[in-house]
């Protein structure tokens, strides 16, 4: 079962339907108040992505069942027109500096500039692994996961040399709910889909 598309144009809205419909589509699957929090709270993370997503070009945002699974999805196509580059967006922030590599939400972002090929940086940003350790094949496509990203942690000595990273996996909302986070550009698309099983 998909929901309805819900279009995404002004990073400055408050988006608060999102968190609304995903909690609806919870309910709808017969869901317990602890889960039905959960995937509200999974929801509320995705906000905080679209500041820098619609930067990008306009967004949608809808929802997938599938059995006992719920996809909550974001596509933003890029708009070729705009000019967006790292330093632009950045200007959005009050800083005026680059924190994307800093918490699971930032290295979302790195993974989708580095896919897109726009992050200058990317060389200084896999110090911290974002995009070695979340690569994935998925559908025979390349994409970043943030379950191969954790999946790099468990399997090696990794923590311990990244234990900043690792702190903010065990902090992490997002890591810590979610089956699955992915991240993809394809034909000028930005996917992002939030994976979980219930």
């Amino acid at each position: 079962m998909v929901s309805c598309e819900y279009i995404l144009k002004n990073p400055d809205e408050d988006h608060l339907f999102i968190p609304r419909q995903a909690e609806l589509a919870a309910l709808q699957m017969g869901l317990d108040e602890k889960a039905v929090m959960r995937i509200r709270l999974l929801a509320e993370e995705l906000i905080c992505m679209l500041p820098q997503l619609l930067g990008y070009g306009m967004g949608k945002f809808w929802i997938e069942i599938n059995e006992k699974q719920l996809e909550l999805h974001l596509n933003v196509t890029i708009d070729k027109t705009r000019e967006y580059s790292v330093d632009k967006i950045l200007s959005v922030s009050k800083s005026g500096k680059n924190a994307a590599a800093k918490g699971i939400l930032g290295k979302i972002g790195v993974a989708i500039e580095t896919l897109l090929g726009s992050n200058e940086n990317t060389s200084v940003y896999d110090t911290y692994g974002v995009w070695s350790r979340g690569l994935a094949d998925y559908d025979e496509s390349t994409i970043w996961s943030l379950e191969a990203y954790k999946d790099a942690f468990r399997s090696s000595d990794t923590q311990q040399t990244y234990s900043e990273d690792w702190d903010e996996l065990e902090k992490s909302i997002i890591a810590n709910i979610a089956d699955d986070v992915r991240v993809g550009v394809l034909h000028g698309k930005i996917d992002i889909c939030v994976i979980k099983n219930v």
